[in-house]
């Protein structure tokens, strides 16, 4: 099991203070933001190392309550991403009774395949928090989101793709096992805790992205 040793953002750091960034920074962030998507079809290209690494890392600047940076990460590649189509196939038939009703038919045709396929992503990540009784449960959680969602930005800025999935929850208990963590001490004190998956490598197809619905979001007091 390859671990995390050395911190693969660490050339890129700068002091930074109140630092102030130029406009172009600042544009070209906005346009990250916006250009973000998930997607679902992806090239066989592997990703490297150093890019996964600096993915995994990004997501691990996150901010977390009480500074307990509680996000678990299992990465799985090659066999063992083979070995987890089986279970997403299986997830695929708890959610595909809603899809059918919610979707067009080509664009359930398309989920379909993805759930069986996972698109042909190289990479797909399993994310955990591990829950602390000094820490309210949600708290924890946000935190592992906030996470994912800084590895979802850099995976766009490195030029690949990604899709955060929660289909994993569907067989929770299933993934648990598959991964061994249930044998962990942890785990039977019932502190770690299956939050989502990710699956990214480098995209195939250029979808569009759902248009942001922002009437009713925000309330100014």
């Amino acid at each position: 099991m390859r671990r995390l040793d050395r911190h693969p953002l660490r050339p890129y750091r700068f002091a930074m203070g109140l630092k102030t960034f130029t406009e172009e920074f600042k544009q070209e962030f906005y346009q990250l933001l916006e250009a973000r998507r998930s997607i679902r079809k992806f090239k066989s290209d592997p990703v490297p190392q150093d890019v996964l690494d600096r993915v995994l890392a990004a997501g691990m600047q996150a901010p977390s309550g009480k500074n307990f940076q509680n996000w678990r990460f299992y990465v799985l590649r090659g066999k063992k991403r083979d070995e987890y189509l089986g279970y997403s196939q299986k997830s695929w038939t708890n959610i595909q009774p809603i899809l059918q009703k919610q979707l067009k038919p080509s664009l359930y045709a398309f989920t379909e395949r993805f759930f069986y396929t996972l698109g042909d992503a190289p990479v797909v990540i399993l994310c955990y928090s591990m829950n602390n009784p000094q820490e309210h449960p949600m708290t924890s959680a946000g935190s592992v989101y906030m996470a994912v969602e800084n590895m979802n930005l850099a995976c766009f800025a490195e030029g690949l793709g990604c899709c955060t999935m929660g289909a994993p929850l569907e067989i929770e208990k299933e993934i648990d096992q598959f991964l061994g963590v249930d044998q962990l001490d942890d785990y039977k004190a019932g502190h770690l805790k299956l939050l989502c998956g990710v699956v990214l490598g480098y995209p195939d197809h250029e979808p569009p992205k759902a248009p942001r619905q922002l009437e009713g979001r925000v309330t100014y007091l």
